[in-house]
């Protein structure tokens, strides 16, 4: 019987499916890859927003990350909400050491509701520590203006962003444009060190939902663990998310993400 790759998510939970490692888990599932996780906090969430989180112990962290290597070795792994400093320094403690598969991180800071997610101390350990190990960042605006200390108004914001978000950290950057209302288009733009790309698709309306960060970036570290490269998975994960949220569908009124049907 044929193998089939394997993704490690280590990111949140969101009680309300919409986000989160439950995201990641249906992104990778659709994407023909066997998702495995490391929770990191559990939050009492819907599609209205945070009214909970407690984070799971550190050590606890580490033996899910541990457990999952040490039998179900993953292709590539992605990083969602690590809450603490503390859990971020256990995972630039495990993946400092050893061959380690491709990292990417999506440093998820402020939720969709307007719940901050990540602590102060946070944010200063995922800059220092963590995204010099990262294969790629995808920030979204909000992220990328707390990267670079400076609010983005435009596309050659995006790609001055991107560029000096691998200059200062070492890593291909993704920065997503999505929340950037001047353009008609939802653009993106990707950058390695070396080639510059904007990802343009239409602009989707009239749909409102929550978790197309964590499935954007859950896809392409799906793309990773079935062996493309980086500037690949990203392009394949880009019409991906776009279609994922083009065919959202209603649970009990509100929005939810399809990427079965992306």
């Amino acid at each position: 019987m044929k193998s089939i790759p394997v993704a490690l998510t280590i990111a949140g939970s969101d009680s309300g499916g919409g986000a989160g490692v439950q995201a990641d888990l249906k992104t990778f599932a659709a994407l023909g890859v066997h998702g495995t996780s490391a929770i990191t906090c559990v939050t009492a969430q819907n599609p209205r927003g945070v009214t909970g989180l407690q984070a799971i112990r550190v050590e606890m962290v580490r033996a899910q990350i541990e457990a999952v290597f040490a039998e179900l070795r993953p292709g590539a792994v992605k990083t969602g909400m690590l809450f603490s400093a503390e859990i971020i320094r256990a995972v630039v403690d495990f993946f400092s050491t050893g061959h380690r598969p491709p990292l990417v991180v999506d440093p998820v800071m402020v939720a969709t509701s307007g719940a901050v997610l990540l602590k102060p101390s946070a944010i200063r350990a995922l800059k220092g520590q963590l995204l010099p190990l990262a294969a790629l960042v995808t920030p979204n605006l909000d992220e990328a203006e707390i990267l670079v200390g400076r609010k983005l108004h435009s596309r050659a914001d995006l790609r001055a962003a991107a560029r000096e978000i691998h200059e200062r950290f070492g890593c291909a950057a993704l920065v997503k444009g999505g929340h950037l209302r001047s353009e008609r288009e939802a653009v993106d733009v990707f950058f390695d060190g070396r080639t510059l790309t904007e990802l343009c698709a239409p602009r989707v309306r009239g749909v409102s939902t929550h978790g197309t960060g964590c499935t954007y970036s859950a896809a392409i570290a799906a793309h990773l663990a079935r062996g493309e490269k980086l500037s690949r998975a990203v392009a394949l994960a880009k019409p991906f998310i776009t279609r994922a949220i083009a065919r959202s569908r209603r649970a009990a009124g509100h929005f939810v993400l399809n990427p079965s049907a992306a």
